[in-house]
């Protein structure tokens, strides 16, 4: 796997509740920071909704990482359905752009979160250039931390939903 290929990774559940519900919690920014191993905080730096155009920073903390902060920009907006935010870099490409996609399905809600790496470079390119005959396996290890936060978020939403996971789990 090659950063310049823009891998993707992606989890989905589905959860016992309206889809209103679910778009509203998907919807508030600062909700991945309560259950993100990775993600601390989220401020709103123009705009205070979902809504093309608006940004919001994050701050990042990571054992092996540091610390860092981020800008993002919401670049897509289906309302209901889905939105996407590009995470801001170098020579205006995004180091890395997710997604939430809400859909009503028989049970309740499929609810999918998704995160593609690139095409700018991030702080994970600077360890590929130290390394480059490991570049494969620093982002299978980043897209399986990516992952852990995608199943963390997923199972947060779906308790302040009220839903048990568990049962209705479609895994991506």
């Amino acid at each position: 796997m090659r950063y310049r290929d823009t891998p993707i990774v992606q989890e989905s559940v589905v959860i016992a509740a309206d889809p209103q519900r679910v778009w509203e919690l998907v919807t508030d920014v600062t909700l991945p920071a309560r259950f993100s191993p990775e993600l601390a905080a989220v401020e709103w730096i123009e705009g205070d909704a979902v809504a093309v155009g608006n940004r919001f920073r994050g701050r990042n903390a990571h054992a092996a990482l540091g610390e860092w902060r981020t800008e993002s920009v919401i670049v897509e907006v289906e309302e209901g359905r889905r939105w996407v935010w590009d995470v801001a870099g170098a020579e205006g490409q995004p180091t890395a752009s997710w997604g939430f996609e809400v859909e009503p399905v028989r049970d309740g809600t499929l609810v999918r979160q998704w995160g593609r790496m690139g095409p700018g470079r991030s702080g994970l390119s600077f360890a590929i250039d130290r390394m480059p005959e490991k570049e494969g396996r620093i982002i299978d290890n980043r897209l399986a931390e990516w992952r852990e936060g995608l199943k963390a978020n997923l199972r947060g939403i779906a308790e302040l939903c009220g839903s048990d996971t568990e049962s209705g789990a479609a895994a991506g």
